[in-house]
């Protein structure tokens, strides 16, 4: 599937992490382990011996205990882990408490008002000092161990602190981006009651500042009487960048960040006499983070403390051979898994570097910052790499050699993108395309040190991970064979459940949240995780195991620009705004492939008889969609159709649909499965014309 022949190779695999890890391992066990493979399959087979050795040796600061898993529970089941563990996963952020190393450094897109924006700096002492002073503010105003810190900003300083202090004392973390709509956050939000909002006043995209507070003015007027108890959230607002700061469109209770902070001095709660922050030490299996599904809004996957910090470590640690003199930047959002991934980079003591703004605008800015900041770990999406690599060549402008990784996810990073890397960025990184999800807020395939990089292929299935590929009638395929991705045996990163989690909500909610869990990752073939992406696993080289080559995903999941949504999202704008009128009797929401590795989104709408899809109603929907979701959802074609394709049992024919607009014959479509067949020909149709005018 791949190419043959190694883009990069790495120089000295043996003094790797991961090599080093066999050796232990090999040590312990008395075991002869040569290769990564050799290593990912004693990691599968043994998982409570390999979990607790990446514990060993990646320095989790707690109580382990001496129970890891019932390697005899299938994963179906969800078992928990380490139950007698006791962890702070922000403990293990800020171990480094009074370090005057750099941990954060904030970027801000310049504007025409701004043209050089000042980096604002925060080394490991100020960051401890100010979650400190954080942590008592919120303890002061009644935060609880399990009370949701919802935050609706930008990536700022501010948003890592209000992480970390949240998590520190037991709280559960929420993040919305800044760009979300406020109907969008509304549903999230709503979901999990928080009881504290933090939002910044503005952000800058597009060389622009644009205003936050009438988004938030529209989500808190939204969540009026729905918090329990009728008791509204409080609103915490951020100032982040540096410009006139404008308090009349506050509403009355607002505070700001400063004000907010200057509640918890006279106490200082949650410290001790020298400052050190009393750490709410919990389960492993406490709730750290709830993160929204692209698939659904209805999906609020709560992930567990302990998983998450294990996860990172391996990933990080052992895989990537993350330094402590790393500068890690990754450009995402606040809404996007990334955020979290970039956030946990703190455990290895990297430097972070935040960015708000836009990418593009300027292609020069990101790598002017990255070698100004000397960046040696540079993530993006394939949808980004994509656009630069039409005209624009970094390495001719910039000095990119202190680059030692680009991680690439989103989307598949296609074979012309990984040579685009090696040809215009370095010629001497390692090119990661990495995979895994919202769902796992974490990895379930990408990069690692001692392997070689194949062009469009991802290095290997993550260590601890049984991934494997499963045909349609849910049996093991072999090398080269396209299958679905699953994985057979439980790891400590699935999530703890939906939410409510027990404890959190009336007995029916929970037991519905458990059926949703159910039904999301298990259904579709009995007892192994179902995770929804068509993929390859490769023939083994070099001792890999096999890499990965990502076919796209198997679900109606929409991705455009590397921005994951489901399909449902605009279905609830659609049903609301213009099915409950009789403008729009039916839709149906597909990703048309474009380019190398993006997609756009095809909207079809069937119309009430005799009626016509005029440029009026076009801009209606387009106009709804932007407001209620985001500009990022708005679909790039609106198309007339007169009957959408439906199963039969009544489920909209997303998959079959998408892989005809992009090219499959309609001998796929196995005509007994739905109920009305006869309209296919129609979108195999208007497939030839949209791929004609791309």
């Amino acid at each position: 599937m791949a190419d043959e022949v190694p883009l990069h190779t790495p120089r000295n695999p043996a003094k790797t992490a991961t090599f080093r890890l066999r050796d232990r391992v090999n040590t312990k066990f008395g075991l002869s382990l040569t290769s990564y493979y050799d290593l990912y399959l004693w990691s599968t087979e043994h998982i409570a011996d390999f979990w607790a050795m990446v514990w060993d040796a990646t320095s989790i600061i707690g109580y382990k205990g001496t129970h890891v898993v019932d390697e005899s529970v299938n994963i179906s089941q969800n078992p928990p882990w380490f139950v007698e563990a006791k962890i702070n996963w922000a403990e293990n952020m800020l171990h480094c408490r009074s370090c005057e190393k750099v941990a954060l450094i904030q970027a801000t897109e310049p504007t025409p008002l701004n043209s050089t924006p000042d980096l604002r700096r925060y080394s490991y002492a100020q960051l401890y000092d100010l979650v400190s002073r954080l942590v008592s503010a919120l303890l002061a105003n009644g935060l609880k161990p399990g009370d949701r810190v919802a935050s609706y900003s930008s990536n700022c300083i501010e948003n890592v602190v209000l992480c970390l202090a949240t998590t520190a004392v037991g709280g559960i973390w929420v993040s919305a981006a800044a760009d979300f709509g406020p109907a969008g956050v509304l549903e999230r939000f709503e979901q999990v009651q928080p009881t504290f909002i933090f939002a910044v006043d503005s952000v800058v995209y597009n060389a622009k500042v644009h205003d936050h507070l009438a988004k938030l003015s529209a989500l808190v007027s939204g969540l009026d009487n729905k918090s329990e108890h009728g008791i509204r959230p409080k609103i915490v607002i951020i100032h982040p960048i540096p410009y006139p700061e404008d308090r009349s469109a506050w509403q009355d209770g607002w505070m700001s960040w400063d004000d907010f902070i200057l509640q918890g001095e006279a106490e200082k709660l949650g410290r001790t006499p020298s400052g050190e922050i009393i750490w709410y030490r919990a389960s492993f299996n406490w709730p750290l983070w709830i993160l929204f599904s692209s698939g659904s809004t209805g999906k609020a996957i709560v992930h567990r403390a302990g998983g998450m910090l294990l996860q990172a470590k391996k990933e990080f640690v052992i895989c990537a051979d993350l330094q402590p003199d790393d500068v890690f930047f990754y450009y995402t959002t606040t809404g996007w898994m990334m955020y979290n991934f970039l956030v946990s980079g703190l455990s290895v003591g990297c430097t972070l570097v935040l960015y708000d703004g836009s990418p593009l605008r300027d292609p020069a800015y990101l790598w002017k910052l990255t070698a100004e900041l000397k960046i040696t770990i540079w993530g993006t999406s394939a949808k980004y790499l994509g656009a630069y690599s039409k005209g624009y060549k970094p390495c001719d402008h910039h000095d990119l050699s202190t680059i030692r990784h680009v991680y690439s996810t989103g989307s598949p990073l296609s074979a012309t993108l990984f040579k685009y890397v090696y040809e215009s960025i370095s010629p001497n990184v390692l090119l990661a395309s990495i995979t895994g999800g919202t769902d796992i807020c974490s990895l379930f395939a990408g990069m690692n040190s001692a392997l070689p990089v194949y062009a469009g292929e991802v290095q290997c299935r993550m260590l601890g991970l049984a991934v494997e590929s499963y045909s349609e009638a849910g049996t093991l395929n072999g090398p080269d064979e396209p299958g679905e991705l699953v994985c057979l045996k439980p790891f400590p990163c699935m999530p703890a459940g939906f939410w409510p989690l027990p404890g959190f909500g009336s007995d029916g909610e929970v037991a519905a949240a458990r059926a949703k869990y159910h039904k999301a990752y298990f259904a579709e073939i009995e007892g192994v995780w179902y995770h929804g992406d068509h993929i390859v696993i490769t023939r083994s080289r070099a001792g890999n195991g096999g890499g990965l080559v990502m076919l796209g995903r198997s679900d109606g999941v929409l991705n455009p620009g590397g921005i994951r949504f489901g399909s449902s999202e605009l279905y609830d704008v659609i049903d609301s705004a213009f099915c409950s009128t009789g403008k729009i009797l039916d839709c149906l929401a597909i990703g048309q492939t474009i380019g190398e590795s993006d997609e756009r989104v095809i909207l079809f709408v069937k119309l009430p008889d005799n009626e016509v899809l005029s440029p009026a109603l076009e801009r209606q929907i387009k106009d709804e969609v932007r407001v209620r979701r985001s500009p990022r959802h708005v679909p790039a074609v609106i198309i007339q159709a007169w009957m959408i394709p439906y199963t039969l049992n009544g489920k909209r024919v997303e998959v079959l649909v998408k892989k005809i607009i992009n090219g499959a014959p309609l001998s796929i479509v196995n005509p007994t499965t739905l109920s009305n067949p006869e309209c296919l020909p129609f979108y195999n149709d208007i497939g030839v014309e949209l791929r004609k005018n791309l």
